[in-house]
């Protein structure tokens, strides 16, 4: 079947307009990081310590400790750790957050809209090369932070998602990009829609708990910051490997499988199928750390972020750099 050049060309067009847009929901996302409320983990708990110290202090008996003394304590307690507590969050910042919310739904759904025009010019799944897999998984990592912010206050992580899907998405427009069209034989099968779509979908779950790494190793607690504590951060990621880790595991089954229908092997040590089963043993290590051993904190997050790196090089470089039976990235020389 021939290519519909017009809905190639409104893919291409709807992508460059969702990069825009990821863009401008960026800026708003860091102005409400800029000028928001600072977490700090010292004012919490120095609250905390002040009204526990202000209730012990009107607890005992005699003259000291009566009902009077009891609110007065409590009363300055409170004053004082009000002094501590953190600035309210500006208005007009507040409200960039929520526009950059509604900015990113937008791109989500334009983001949508490019994929499945691609699929439907091309006739077949829209997946068939590193272009069209890059687009993929931006639009999965955005779908992973929207999912998870309907449920978790985790508007924090709006600039560095819509920033981190901004440049994937300009690098396969700029660096990947081939026009619409069929693809080799391999591909025509119901697997692609299996295989590389639970990939597409762990590498989205990935993504965010990457994105968490890196700010963990940024954050400092203890220090005015517009992050959240180190542990908050450490449990989103965690929660999001823990989800994605099975996807994976099914995606590479599903890979041997589908390589036993086209090549008549399960596994032959192809550089992808080798890069694929070293970042499941290195997510395994972290999570088997964490579970018997008890892994945390900084430790736990650099084993997650040299499983991230393995995951990027698997999609990205094995393509790129490596020569093998997955070497059917088209990509533009």
């Amino acid at each position: 079947m021939p290519t519909n050049e017009g809905l190639a060309t409104l893919s291409d067009q709807l992508i460059l307009v969702t990069v825009l847009l990821y863009l401008v929901a960026m800026i708003g996302f860091a102005l409400e990081l800029a000028f928001g409320r600072a977490r700090t983990a010292t004012a919490v708990a120095a609250k905390r310590e002040l009204v526990g110290a202000g209730a012990r202090t009107g607890g005992g008996g005699g003259v000291d400790g009566g009902p009077a003394d009891t609110a007065s304590a409590d009363a300055a307690s409170t004053d004082e750790a009000e002094d501590h507590a953190e600035p309210a969050p500006a208005a007009w910042a507040v409200r960039a957050g929520v526009v950059a919310v509604v900015l990113t739904w937008i791109a989500w759904a334009g983001h949508l809209a490019g994929i499945l025009a691609r699929g439907l010019a091309a006739d077949r799944w829209p997946w068939g090369n590193m272009y069209e897999f890059v687009v993929a998984l931006c639009f999965a990592a955005v779908t992973t932070f929207l999912v998870v912010l309907v449920r978790r206050p985790i508007r924090f992580l709006g600039a560095f998602v819509t920033v981190t899907v901004a440049l994937g998405l300009g690098f396969a427009v700029l660096f990947l990009h081939v026009q619409a069209g069929p693809v080799m034989p391999a591909l025509h099968s119901y697997w692609i829609a299996i295989h590389v779509s639970a990939a597409i979908a762990a590498s989205g779950l990935f993504t965010l708990a990457g994105v968490c790494g890196v700010l963990y190793l940024i954050r400092r607690d203890g220090r005015p910051s517009v992050l959240p504590v180190r542990a908050d951060l450490e449990r989103i990621a965690h929660s999001a490997i823990v989800i994605a880790f099975p996807i994976w595991t099914f995606a590479v089954i599903a890979g041997a499988l589908w390589a036993d229908r086209a090549w008549g092997r399960y596994w032959g040590w192809d550089p992808k199928e080798v890069w694929s089963f070293i970042t499941w043993i290195v997510y395994a290590a972290y999570l088997h750390a964490r579970a018997t051993a008890g892994w945390r904190g900084k430790a736990a997050i650099i084993v997650s972020l040299i499983a991230f790196v393995c995951l990027l090089f698997n999609l990205v470089g094995v393509n790129i750099f490596l020569p093998g039976l997955h070497s059917y990235a088209d990509v533009p020389q």
